[in-house]
């Protein structure tokens, strides 16, 4: 089959763009190639927008332009450039997860508009009606769950999972609606089916990630971006673009693998996350749960310097409370030191530490901390017995180890950094509240644990102030 040569440079433009994202994506796998990663992306994108911009079109504006030609397009793509611009110069590393949710719904919302555009633009055949109610349900789904999912980690609405007594039960009656406007507006293009459908779909994506919440919030973010992925790819199939379908793809399957993975690494079902909700009561043994027993001891930042600099071997556990305070400068400048001194200091990161999936490699990225010593748990949860210290700023629930001595508990089963096999554990934080999801740390009351209390940000510049004296 011959092309003209015009359309021959579209196909070809495609292609490239497809190889960008792919190597994007490969890129985006490790932090030593995170930046040339993010670079191939945003060349494939401004190649795929230009092809796009270049392709014929027979359809003309009541001005005479050509619809892909029309002013507003441009003033859209520009407007949108520079909002998004101002938007990622702007947000901090703590409002990062928030603004990831926040973006998922735009692509939702786009793809219930142009799902809907074509529906008004003329009768479309059953292949198309087909396209059109997946492309805009899925999409219906992602935007109000995206919204909610915001919300929730904006704070502006409980992260507390809702969790109704017959909520399987309403999930399952709005899939069996969708399934029957989608049959009714694939037989006659029934718009009211169409809109019924939506308007369920809407409410099924809130319903999903009302149940989600506390120590689930990352896979959450990470699904929601699988979802706008497949909205992508349905678009694709609607607007016949190959380019989309492809990107859509990859975006989708890269989101559900890496939501897969994390759910493998608390010991969860995917499925149980998605339908399940965390938080639900957990069952009671004969005897009850167990609880916490023991003093809380404090340490201060003088006795902590001097315990450090008499150690071989630091671990520093990193987690939300240390991307709130912003310490990441502060724990980079006290890892400095220590190195200096002839102290071996590592990084142990928890798949699922942060609100976001690495979210701690980022901040560490961010504060030029050495890749080379930023360890996964797998890698670095053997070596913790034999660790002088371990300081963990701003974390909780990921060092709690309730997860493998307390069957009741809501994260029982969960892998998580066994920092309390340490010959010492500082546990920094502002107080001793607990974590995101809501559930007491027998850590604290540990004899190897000494609380460092306080803002992250000042304890350890305090600790660095100590080290320099």
């Amino acid at each position: 089959m011959s092309f003209p040569v015009s359309q021959a440079l579209i196909i070809t433009a495609y292609i490239v763009a497809a190889v960008l994202f792919i190597m994007s994506l490969r890129g985006l796998s490790s932090q030593e190639t995170a930046r040339r990663g993010n670079l191939y992306g945003i060349v494939g994108m401004a190649i795929a927008i230009g092809a796009t911009l270049a392709t014929n079109t027979e359809l003309v504006s009541h001005a005479g332009y050509p619809l892909k030609f029309h002013p507003l397009v441009f003033a859209a793509i520009g407007g949108g450039a520079v909002i998004g611009a101002v938007m990622a110069s702007r947000v901090g590393m703590t409002q990062m997860p928030e603004l990831v949710a926040l973006l998922h719904s735009f692509v939702g919302l786009a793809a219930v508009l142009v799902g809907y555009s074509l529906d008004l633009r003329e009768l479309p055949s059953l292949t198309h009606r087909i396209e059109i109610f997946i492309d805009v349900w899925i999409g219906a789904i992602t935007t109000t769950g995206s919204v909610l999912a915001f919300l929730k980690l904006r704070g502006s609405v409980s992260g507390k999972p809702l969790l109704l007594p017959a909520r399987h039960f309403l999930n399952l009656a709005m899939l069996i609606t969708s399934l029957v406007c989608a049959v009714v507006y694939a037989n006659d293009g029934n718009q009211t089916a169409l809109h019924v459908g939506t308007a369920v779909a809407c409410v099924l994506g809130v319903h999903l990630v009302a149940a989600i919440g506390g120590a689930d919030m990352p896979v959450v973010v990470s699904m929601l971006n699988s979802y706008s992925g497949w909205t992508a790819s349905a678009a694709g199939f609607m607007l016949g673009n190959d380019l989309l379908i492809i990107t859509g793809a990859l975006v989708g399957s890269s989101g559900a693998i890496l939501s897969y993975i994390m759910c493998r690494a608390m010991n969860r079902s995917i499925w149980n996350v998605i339908f399940g909700g965390f938080g639900a009561a957990p069952p009671k043994s004969a005897g009850g749960p167990a609880k916490p027993a023991g003093e809380v001891q404090e340490i201060d930042a003088v006795t902590l310097a001097d315990a450090l600099r008499v150690s071989k071997s630091v671990v520093i556990v990193p987690g939300y409370g240390m991307a709130v305070a912003r310490a990441q400068h502060a724990v980079r400048e006290m890892t400095d030191i220590l190195r200096k001194q002839g102290v071996e200091v590592r990084f142990a990161i928890h798949p699922v530490a942060g609100r976001l999936p690495g979210h701690m490699n980022v901040l560490l990225a961010e504060a030029n901390v050495p890749y080379d010593i930023v360890l996964e748990m797998d890698e670095i949860n053997g070596d913790l017995p034999t660790t002088d210290i371990v300081i963990v700023i701003g974390a909780n629930d990921i060092v709690n180890p309730a997860a493998e001595d307390d069957p009741t508990s809501p994260i029982a089963g969960m892998p998580v950094l066994q920092v309390w096999k340490s010959k010492l554990v500082i546990v920094n934080k502002r107080s001793r509240a607990a974590g995101y999801a809501g559930i007491d740390n027998p850590l604290f009351y540990k004899p190897v644990t000494k609380m460092l209390f306080g803002d992250s940000k000042d304890a350890i510049e305090k600790v660095v102030t100590a080290l320099k004296a």
